[in-house]
């Protein structure tokens, strides 16, 4: 729970699994996080092994985020949390 227990990190691997990449992508999302958060959601993930950077082949000199084996181990565990919220929460809806 230390790891994944807060809302934006949920959210930040939640795009990597729908192919989000380039840092101004994760911005992007509807929940608007702050680039300060997200910096250290990445950085947080790529520590424990979730996520690794690489250097981007669209933009000379930006490195792009995707996750690791362990971090795709998570898509389970995602999709049991989306069912569930469509399940028992009203109002839920499932976005990419």
């Amino acid at each position: 729970m230390d790891l994944l227990g807060d809302k934006w990190t949920l959210l930040v691997v939640r795009d990597l699994m729908h192919g989000k990449s380039h840092f101004k992508e994760f911005l992007a999302s509807p929940e608007r996080i702050a680039t300060n958060i997200l910096a250290e959601r990445l950085a947080r993930l790529t520590a424990n092994g979730l996520v690794e950077r690489y250097p981007s082949s669209d933009i000379s000199g930006r490195e792009v985020y995707r996750l690791t084996e362990k971090g795709h181990s998570l898509h389970g565990v995602m999709a049991q949390i989306k069912t569930w919220g469509l399940d028992h929460i009203e109002g839920t809806d499932a976005r990419l």
